[in-house]
């Protein structure tokens, strides 16, 4: 199986990016507003209706607030070749505010290549829209 890891920086204190990260039926409004038109949740399973309608079904797996992760896998709606999609976000403090880490594990192993570019991709606009929540919070 391959792992995609990425990370980044939030100048946001940790509760607030685990907040974010834990609020699972809100992924739309708190981290992805651009990727994600819609959530909604369905017992332990989310089900995300992005921009052009398609409807992608996920396992919540954990959220575990002691160690401020979130973990899922994509249970149908996978647009790429995929025959295995788990995915994990933790968040850790960090001298700057703090580290949100996000890994994925993928089958086909090839596929890897494929899906960092859309990871890091996430993980910047996620960073982009939890700090401006942040300022517009203070402001």
């Amino acid at each position: 199986m391959a792992t995609v890891r990425v990370d980044t920086v939030l100048s946001v204190p940790v509760q607030q990016v685990w907040e974010a990260v834990a609020d699972v039926g809100a992924v739309h409004r708190r981290m992805l507003p651009r990727r994600v038109l819609n959530a909604r949740l369905d017992g332990d399973q989310r089900i995300l209706t992005m921009p052009d309608g398609v409807e992608v079904r996920e396992l919540i797996v954990a959220v575990d607030h002691e160690l401020r992760r979130m973990a899922y896998t994509v249970v149908e709606g996978q647009r790429m070749p995929l025959t295995y999609h788990h995915a994990s976000f933790q968040v850790f403090e960090d001298e700057a505010g703090s580290r949100l880490v996000g890994q994925t594990d993928v089958l086909p192993h090839a596929m890897a290549a494929h899906v960092r570019p859309r990871v890091e991709a996430g993980i910047r606009e996620i960073r982009e829209v939890i700090e401006a929540a942040a300022v517009s919070a203070r402001s």
